[in-house]
């Protein structure tokens, strides 16, 4: 099997994770995951702990199943592709990250390989499944609220820092579907306290840098990161770059609090990705992803950089370090 690590080329994964697909193929049935940027991680042992958990209903990667990966490298036009590459390997179950563009690109894929995905916006709507509770058709997976999540972090902010009046909120235009449901979201939320929002753009790296430029250079008093695969790939930069101007920021995953963020607030991807890998090994077990519910996420984590905090001058409540599941300090 290939798992990519930071030293490797997207280039290599490909290749090595098409010949391994090829020959597992004949004596383990085949479970992809297609990614839209390449974890950060050293090798095979800092990807398993999240992507393989189809073992607790039976399944072990590499002794009764075998599972093919595959990266976009936040090229999102690739993803198209990348889902007809796993359907001529005749993999068995498909499974998406956190994300409405590669759920959907598996889905016009195939209508016959099953999908689980993992989406904030409402799966009906978005044409992946008929209802939650009898999805029909290839597809379930996890869903979760988007929309109530980010109206929980301004109000985190808001106790965090009670003279806040203007917001930044970083989106990555290149991803329409969560750029626009962020941006409604936020000022919806925004007005409800009474914050004014400024929107930034930001598709690259250089973007980011200009994006805290205009932040800084236009007076905001904090910042929200739209929940986005690529700026979680670019977390340490951003985090590098909210520390350098000052600037309070809140994040959607606990990965940004550990790389230097202030804090985040947002679904346990450990346990969303865990309940994927459950219903994934359901589905190799027989039961058609028809019969399987969405499953709505109900564990979320508040995690608090008091490092962070104390070098930005914060000091944190104690009703919200109370709230907090993990405090680095």
């Amino acid at each position: 099997m290939s798992v990519v690590g930071t030293s490797r080329t997207s280039r290599d994964v490909r290749l090595e994770s098409a010949k391994w697909a090829k020959a597992d193929l004949t004596r383990s049935p085949l479970l992809s995951r297609f990614y839209e940027y390449t974890p950060f991680c050293n090798g095979p042992g800092d990807v398993k702990p999240r992507d393989c958990h189809a073992a607790e209903v039976g399944y072990v990667e590499g002794h009764n199943v075998s599972i093919a990966y595959r990266w976009a490298e936040g090229q999102y036009n690739r993803l198209p592709e990348l889902a007809a590459d796993l359907i001529r390997h005749h993999v068995r179950v498909i499974v998406t990250p956190a994300s409405p563009p590669a759920a959907l690109a598996a889905k016009a894929a195939t209508m016959t390989i099953p999908i689980v995905f993992s989406v904030g916006e409402d799966p009906v709507t978005l044409g992946l499944v008929a209802s939650l509770s009898r999805p029909g058709g290839n597809a379930t997976g996890i869903n979760f609220f988007v929309a109530e999540l980010t109206g929980k972090r301004l109000g985190l902010l808001r106790e965090l820092l009670p003279k806040v009046a203007r917001l930044g909120v970083l989106v990555n235009p290149s991803n329409v579907e969560i750029a626009e449901t962020a941006l409604k979201d936020a000022k919806a939320a925004a007005a409800a306290i009474g914050l004014q929002i400024q929107a930034l753009n930001a598709s690259n790296a250089d973007e980011i840098d200009a994006a805290f430029t205009t932040l800084v250079s236009d007076r905001s008093d904090a910042l929200l990161v739209a929940p986005d695969s690529f700026f979680n790939s670019r977390r340490v930069q951003i985090a590098i770059r909210a520390a350098h101007h000052s600037v309070p920021a809140i994040y959607s995953q606990r990965d940004y609090a550990e790389a230097g963020g202030l804090i985040s607030y947002g679904t346990d991807v450990n346990d969303s990705v865990r309940q994927q890998g459950v219903y994934a090994g359901r589905i190799l077990n027989g039961i058609k992803p028809a019969d399987l519910p969405v499953i709505q996420s109900t564990k979320f984590e508040l995690v608090i950089n008091l490092r962070t905090a104390k070098t930005l001058g914060i000091s944190v409540p104690d009703s919200v370090l109370a709230r907090a599941d993990e405090v680095i300090e």
